[in-house]
């Protein structure tokens, strides 16, 4: 609703909560290549965007729905250890492509510490990227592994067994237990490393002579 004669409206995406211009004007005149983290309640996506006059060219990117389709991901498509598998996709496939910095792209997703968007800025610090980064906000190596859903799991088993079946129904329809999920996050992770063993070193040699 109109606020006075000189009220302005909003462009449409700024409308929809998809775009903030400001933040995405300061990102843009960096000339820096963003990693942008976006999720929703059912995914997790990630692309690795460069600007240029003609618009936006995403250069890498990696969808949730890649970890079920490719490496037989048993979780959840949205939540913690699914947000950093994402990540690490995402950064093996920016540095495939000779992407070895980045700046960190949330959007409208609120910057709380150890949050699913940082769950996939560490999978990608950990494939190799460098991002400018606060370590603090990073989830633990335990919440990141799903520890905290195989605990939950666990305990409403033990003591709601319908609460149990109602909250993890997904995954017991696939035939999945939710309290295996540490070690099912552990082994999906590694085939995703197999896959990139070459990026691996390449950007291993990167780093060592950037420290140099």
């Amino acid at each position: 609703m109109g606020k006075g004669p000189r009220y302005k409206v909003p462009r449409r995406r700024r409308r929809e909560g998809k775009t903030n211009y400001k933040k995405r004007y300061i990102m843009v005149m960096s000339r820096k290549i963003r990693f942008v983290v976006r999720t929703s309640l059912n995914h997790v996506w990630v692309q690795v965007i460069k600007a240029e006059p003609q618009g936006d060219i995403t250069v890498a990117a990696a969808h949730s729905r890649e970890l079920v389709k490719k490496y037989g991901w048993q979780g959840g498509t949205s939540n913690l250890p699914a947000a950093y598998l994402v990540g690490l996709l995402a950064g093996y496939r920016a540095i495939e492509k000779g992407v070895y910095d980045a700046i960190l792209d949330i959007g409208f997703a609120a910057p709380k510490k150890g949050a699913k968007v940082f769950a996939a800025l560490k999978g990608a610090l950990d494939a190799g990227l460098r991002i400018p980064h606060d370590e603090s906000i990073l989830p633990s190596e335990d919440r990141i592994r799903g520890e905290h859903i195989a605990s939950y799991a666990k305990m409403l088993s033990e003591n709601n067994p319908e609460k149990y079946q109602r909250q993890f129904s997904r995954y017991l329809q696939r035939g999945f237990v939710p309290e295996d999920l540490p070690s099912h996050f552990e082994e999906v992770a590694n085939k995703i490393r197999d896959d990139y063993k070459e990026v691996e070193v390449i950007a291993k040699a990167k780093r060592e002579v950037m420290s140099a």
